[in-house]
């Protein structure tokens, strides 16, 4: 039984958190530090939802501790977790972990990416296709402001403005002390 070092790594759509996610994990790999990375983005991708999850909760809750089984089987403690508003479901990843008879406690780090709306609005733009860009630019605004008015105290902010996503990773992994 082990305690599992959580990452939660959020931020509105466009601020980097898939890059952030796979550079941590690269940076990580490079001193030969253990880890596992789940982005949570697909853990929920089903249509349609699931009778009585509308939010398609319990089925990425459910999913996640299939997943983390696995990993935990291998021997993993240290998991980096993305998703928009994975700062805000801690409980729920926490659940998906101690789930797992390998797991008897989760130590929590959130950091929230963030950048300014022009800079989101261009990243989109080169990633998404027709009329559905102006659909993620105002989901992506709208998720920014809820992570701003909920992100728990002592979540830490990373802009990720005007810098590479491997000098925003290592930033990351500071501040989670990994």
């Amino acid at each position: 039984m082990s305690t599992v070092q959580l990452l939660l790594l959020g931020g509105a759509s466009g601020t980097g958190k898939t890059s952030v996610g796979w550079e941590a994990s690269a940076a990580l790999e490079a001193r030969g530090v253990a880890h596992c990375v789940i982005d949570g983005d697909n853990l929920g991708h089903v249509f349609p939802a699931p009778e009585g999850d509308p939010q398609r909760s319990a089925i990425v809750e459910r999913n996640l501790a299939a997943v983390w089984s696995g990993y935990a089987d291998l021997g993993h403690s240290r998991l980096v977790y993305t998703n928009t508003v994975s700062v805000l479901e801690a409980d729920m990843v926490t659940r998906a972990i101690l789930g797992s008879a390998r797991s008897t406690a989760v130590e929590v780090v959130r950091v929230v990416l963030t950048a300014e709306p022009r800079t989101v609005a261009d990243r989109l733009a080169r990633r998404e296709t027709g009329d559905l860009v102006a659909v993620h630019v105002d989901r992506s605004r709208r998720a920014a402001l809820l992570l701003a008015e909920r992100a728990p105290a002592g979540t830490v902010r990373v802009p990720t403005d005007g810098t590479t996503a491997r000098d925003v990773a290592l930033e990351v992994l500071r501040a989670a002390g990994w």
